[in-house]
């Protein structure tokens, strides 16, 4: 499993060094969106992708009932007068804090469904994608990884929520969208952020005081590597 390799070794971000064909460091400083934002990029609703090939990205991907319409509604109101980035970072800040209160049916909470999905991400590591971090929440997936050569993450993105969603429609016994259609996912820039993207993910349960320590958290990376 590629998470055995996480700790311990080097933490350079497969992917990183250059992007889209140019050099992706910036001497002096680390790179940032403001700095550098390669080709790739295209928009789904209010949210921009990116599909930049073998760069590792951090994703997010929610149930369809995690989060009331009406509220982010309220939100974009309230930022719309912040630029698409500036209201891209701010609404998913609000969105992980909101997240982490377990609101709607949570179905994850459900181990037969927790289980098809971490078992879908895994059926394609190292085939369509390499995984370096997850966690399964009891409304939401976060997810570290780098696309293989030949797949995007929107086909990665939609294969997964696809056949997981059918899946757990079944055993629920129930009809209709089971996923938000919206993922945000942010690329990882340099070995720092990669880090930091890791023990986010990873300590995501503990956080949402679903656990004392993200070992315990059984649909987790944290707790395939002990």
């Amino acid at each position: 499993m590629p998470i055995g390799t996480l700790a311990g070794k080097d933490a350079r971000v497969p992917g990183f060094g250059t992007l889209a064909g140019r050099d992706a460091r910036v001497p002096g400083k680390f790179m940032s969106d403001e700095i550098f934002r390669p080709d790739g990029w295209h928009n789904r609703g209010y949210l921009p992708h990116f599909d930049g090939g073998e760069i590792s990205q951090f994703i997010t991907f929610r149930l369809s009932d995690s989060l009331p319409q009406t509220v982010l509604n309220l939100w974009r109101e309230q930022l719309s007068h912040k630029d698409l980035h500036e209201m891209e970072v701010i609404m998913q800040r609000r969105i992980e804090k909101y997240l982490d209160q377990n609101y709607g049916e949570c179905y994850l909470k459900d181990k037969r469904i927790a289980s098809i999905v971490q078992d879908s991400l895994l059926f394609f590591d190292s085939k369509r994608y390499r995984i370096l971090s997850w966690v399964i929440m009891p409304n939401h997936v976060h997810l570290l990884m780098t696309p293989c050569s030949g797949f995007t993450l929107s086909g990665i993105m939609h294969s997964i929520k696809s056949f997981t969603g059918q899946e757990a429609n079944k055993i629920l016994n129930r009809k209709g969208k089971f996923w938000m259609d919206e993922y945000f996912d942010r690329y990882i820039r340099d070995s720092n952020h990669f880090e930091k993207a890791v023990a986010y993910i990873e300590n995501n349960p503990v956080k949402a005081r679903l656990c004392k320590t993200p070992d315990e958290w059984e649909f987790s990376s944290a707790y395939r590597k002990h």
